[in-house]
């Protein structure tokens, strides 16, 4: 697909770009790094081109730090299009002008679970650190004296559920922490060719849920006994859609235990699971603002409002 760069202009600390990308698709990329900041530009943004509704826009693709269009040109011109995106990111306004609607979700996660482990163990000659599990490796290169103390970190601030994407239903999920307390891993060596479904990893600084068995290169901590995924829509939370995440959701990887895990696959396998969740609203100003505070009120009002 060959891309025609339109025009790049400087919008508060973010670059945009526009491209297109042959004659149906309009790309657009808001920063060259995953930030915080970029990627509650572009929800703000795809949401109110949804909003528009406009006719001869079929697609509209969010990713982390940029969004992808596809469209009609015989529906729309291009070029109407294009100056449609600009007008709509032009008319957002500051960052504490922009006010997001999302879900608190709280997300049981199963660490050092017997699955997940016999899994890692079988591919330790693709790994960095052959003699260590997964956890022990990101534990020690984060700067962890131990595993419990990386768990903590993993599950004592919420994510913000940036994109959806590669594997149908798989979050790419970017912790709401300052920079300097962002956990990032390496991705393994050479990836394994299986991994559970369900699967708890993180790669760079994103943490995902395997929505499906399959090959995968995160590094793997532990294992959800929720899905994220269900084709056969037979869950509550699975009534509108096979997938459940959704970009701008914010999850709370819980700790649980063997008891608390299998607790709740039997509540999936007759069909009563319901993920416990809250609807919260935020300007992305307050968050940048003071992530901290905003972390403290997001799992207050999941937990306790």
């Amino acid at each position: 697909m060959s891309m025609e760069v339109i025009e790049v202009k400087e919008v508060s600390q973010l670059q945009t770009r526009y491209e297109y990308g042959g004659d149906e698709f309009i790309f657009v990329q808001l920063s060259e790094a995953m930030s915080l900041e970029a990627n509650f530009k572009g929800m703000a943004i795809t949401r109110k081109l949804k909003e528009a509704n406009l006719e001869g826009v079929y697609d509209i693709c969010p990713s982390n730090a940029s969004y992808m269009v596809r469209f009609d040109p015989e529906i729309i011109a291009p070029q109407a299009l294009l100056e449609k995106l600009q007008q709509i990111e032009r008319d957002l306004g500051g960052l504490d002008e922009i006010t997001i609607t999302s879900r608190l979700v709280d997300v049981p996660v199963y660490f050092n679970d017997p699955w997940t482990h016999e899994a890692l163990m079988r591919f330790r000659d693709r790994h960095q650190a052959p003699d260590s599990t997964d956890l022990e490796y990101s534990a020690k290169i984060n700067g962890y004296a131990n595993t419990d103390d990386f768990i903590e970190a993993i599950t004592s601030a919420p994510f913000l559920v940036s994109m959806i994407g590669f594997v149908p239903g798989l979050p790419w999920c970017f912790q709401m922490v300052r920079q300097e307390k962002q956990i990032e891993v390496p991705k393994y060596v050479r990836p394994r060719t299986f991994t559970p479904e369900r699967a708890f990893g993180f790669g760079g600084a994103f943490s995902v849920i395997y929505p499906v068995q399959g090959a995968g290169g995160y590094q793997l901590y532990g294992i959800a006994p929720a899905p994220i995924y269900q084709k056969e829509q037979t869950l509550f939370d699975f009534q509108d859609s096979i997938v459940f995440p959704k970009q701008g959701d914010i999850f709370r990887y819980r700790s649980i235990h063997a008891d608390e895990y299998q607790a709740i696959r039997e509540q999936v396998e007759d069909g009563s699971f319901v993920y416990h969740k809250k609807e919260i609203r935020f300007t992305p100003g307050e968050v940048l603002s003071d992530l901290e505070a905003f972390a403290e009120r997001a799992l207050r009002r999941l937990y306790h409002d």
